[in-house]
């Protein structure tokens, strides 16, 4: 496991993205560069810390640690240290969770001198808390959510984009975080790393461009009526965005369908063919495929239930269901039937709600304000700062 924590240090050298990378990782211009991230970092310390599932129920999880680490228990109390950039197996044991000597319900490694977390493959800001949970063991990242945005943004948006269009990800992307933890059905954590809630990846997807896009809107969130609002977000709407109960269940006054801006994305327009026994085989239950007959779509033309005709009976699937077992990009398409080739034209990336990422991108080289663009997409909203 040293040889791991190791190897992704050197691959965090390598990269150099970010001032305090370069910090942690060259020693000989560590005390001038500590200094600059001290005064930069001062004013957003301790803002709102995130509690974020890294790894879930998973057999055993390796942690380190930048620097030299305190190990404390579930009461908070110091049990132990790590060494620095050395690896560390904590596994289920009766009860609790193990690491070495220490055994406990759970254990916190707190990094000294303002070091970063190891945790399974990648390095992140923070601290980790690792659980028991069912038969296996739950790492968190405990994190500030203004060093959390620093690598969400680069994750979920690219870092090249103009800085209004990172501005404009950052605000949703805090907002739809707080709005998570303030609404999370999970006791343990408030958000993972994968699409279900955002995309996180600890340093990897830390940039100059992020940073600098997360401090221009710090504590900057989206409300309606005084709370943050759900924020959803998603890649391309294929030229018009949905209202959410046309695609979810409730409306929200600030999810309405707007005009899109996203006929410069690579998604804008794709197309995807299967046979009909390969469309049967992935759908499942109905035999080749004979026709499929959509039915409910939004007034945009999205496919919200459609009905699959084969030749051992038919089902009628939602558009989750659709999307998955077919993997597309979203459920705005046409088909047609050549002689039993199913050819189907698409239009746009994911669920078609809220903020459109490739419509920002352009409406941002249009030299458009992130304020202007989150209020295209989000009616009624307000922009609002947090204390």
């Amino acid at each position: 496991m040293r040889k791991i924590v190791m190897t992704a240090k050197n691959k965090v050298n390598t990269q150099r993205k970010i001032v305090q990378t370069v910090w942690l990782t060259l020693g000989r211009y560590g005390g001038f560069i500590a200094l600059i991230w001290l005064i930069l970092c001062l004013p957003v310390q301790a803002a709102k810390e995130l509690r974020i599932a890294v790894k879930k129920g998973v057999s055993a999880v390796q942690v380190g640690s930048s620097t030299p680490a305190i190990v404390r228990d579930a009461g908070g109390r110091p049990i132990g240290n790590l060494a620095a950039l050395d690896g560390f197996t904590v596994k289920p044991r009766g009860s609790g969770v193990n690491l070495n000597q220490w055994n406990s319900s759970y254990l916190i490694i707190e990094p000294k001198d303002d070091g970063v977390v190891w945790i399974g493959d990648r390095w992140y800001r923070g601290k980790v808390r690792v659980i028991r949970q069912g038969s296996g063991v739950t790492a968190l990242n405990l994190v500030d959510i203004e060093e959390y945005l620093y690598s969400v943004v680069g994750a979920e948006a690219y870092p090249t984009w103009p800085q209004e269009a990172l501005k404009s990800q950052a605000v949703v992307a805090r907002t739809y975080a707080l709005y998570k933890a303030s609404t999370a059905s999970n006791r343990y954590y408030d958000l993972d790393t994968t699409t279900n809630t955002q995309v996180y990846k600890g340093l990897e997807t830390e940039f100059v461009t992020t940073h600098d896009a997360v401090k221009a809107t710090l504590g900057q969130v989206l409300t309606y009526n005084g709370k943050v609002i759900l924020s959803a977000f998603h890649s391309s709407s294929g030229g018009h965005t949905e209202n959410v109960e046309d695609v979810w269940s409730s409306p929200l006054p600030y999810l309405r369908g707007v005009v899109d801006y996203d006929q410069t994305a690579p998604v804008f327009q794709w197309s995807r063919s299967f046979s009909a026994w390969e469309m049967g085989r992935l759908i499942g239950g109905v035999g080749s495929v004979r026709s499929l007959v959509p039915e409910k779509t939004t007034p945009h033309g999205r496919i919200i239930t459609l009905k699959v005709v084969g030749s051992a009976g038919s089902r009628r699937i939602t558009d989750d269901q659709l999307r998955k077992a077919l993997k597309l990009k979203s459920t705005l398409f046409t088909v047609s039937n050549n002689n039993g080739t199913f050819t189907i034209e698409g239009r746009g990336y994911g669920h078609g709600i809220g903020l459109s990422q490739w419509g920002t991108h352009y409406l941002a080289e249009q030299g458009i304000p992130y304020h202007q663009i989150l209020s295209h997409y989000y009616k009624n909203a307000r922009l609002t700062s947090l204390n």
